[in-house]
């Protein structure tokens, strides 16, 4: 079973067609899970009208925070298979038959993708070439390149992953530093996402320039490091129950 997380606010003008491009690669018994961050404009009612049982909506959510509406709808995700998606993207109509294949032999996979305006034209071909991405701990605390758009997981990684440390920099980033800790992934040259570039994304990701300061930069990265103890302790516990068994 394939699980669709969404964390959506204020998402009217593209998530119409961000949803009628992931249904028809899901079957019959996948899902779509959608956390509303208390949306002020149409986003509920969009959602609503395209009537499709698989989408369950989860309403008047109040993180006022893209990293705890995504954790929210990860654990709601009744699925072996978790693909993080954003509200004003489009997925390539082959995207999840391409990440499942990769998903057989690996615990994560990130896919490239191509970046657009609001007008669906495209300003990046490629944003695996402008940042050089691909796995590896110390290259993705010096610079991140797992995408939460572009990436999709088994869901084991949630037993070290969760519940999401209060002070990360971001979702993607957190599951990428576990991966790469405690797990296999892979980054596919696919161009799988048509990722769109706006004033309003809230995410920092897929910026092909960074704005963060220095000194930000430096924090985010000690916000992750120094959750390692933890992690560790996590893994010792899991390793017990196991044993117990």
């Amino acid at each position: 079973m394939i699980s669709v997380c969404i964390a959506t606010f204020n998402g009217e003008k593209f998530l119409r067609q961000q949803i009628e491009s992931i249904l028809p690669q899901l079957g019959a018994n996948d899902e779509v899970i959608v956390s509303d961050d208390s949306s002020t404009d149409s986003t509920l009612q969009i959602l609503k009208n395209i009537n499709d049982k698989r989408i369950r909506i989860f309403e008047s959510q109040k993180f006022q925070s893209p990293i705890f509406n995504f954790e929210f709808a990860i654990k709601k995700a009744k699925g072996d298979f978790i693909f993080l998606s954003d509200q004003d993207d489009v997925w390539h109509f082959d995207k999840v038959k391409c990440m499942m294949a990769a998903l057989q032999d690996y615990t994560m996979v990130v896919s490239d993708c191509e970046i657009i305006n609001d007008d669906n034209q495209i300003l990046f071909e490629s944003f695996f070439a402008s940042i050089n991405s691909g796995k590896g701990l110390i290259k993705n605390l010096y610079r991140n390149t797992y995408v939460g758009c572009c990436m999709a997981f088994r869901k084991e990684i949630l037993i070290k992953a969760l519940p999401f440390p209060k002070d990360i920099p971001m979702h993607d980033m957190w599951l990428g530093f576990v991966c790469d800790l405690f797990y296999s992934s892979v980054f596919i040259k696919d161009k799988l996402t048509y990722y769109r570039k706006h004033t309003n994304n809230t995410s920092s990701s897929l910026n092909i320039r960074n704005d963060y300061r220095l000194l930000t930069k430096i924090l985010f990265r000690i916000n992750l490091v120094k959750y390692l103890p933890q992690l560790f302790f996590r893994k010792c516990k899991i390793d017990m129950v196991f044993k117990i068994v």
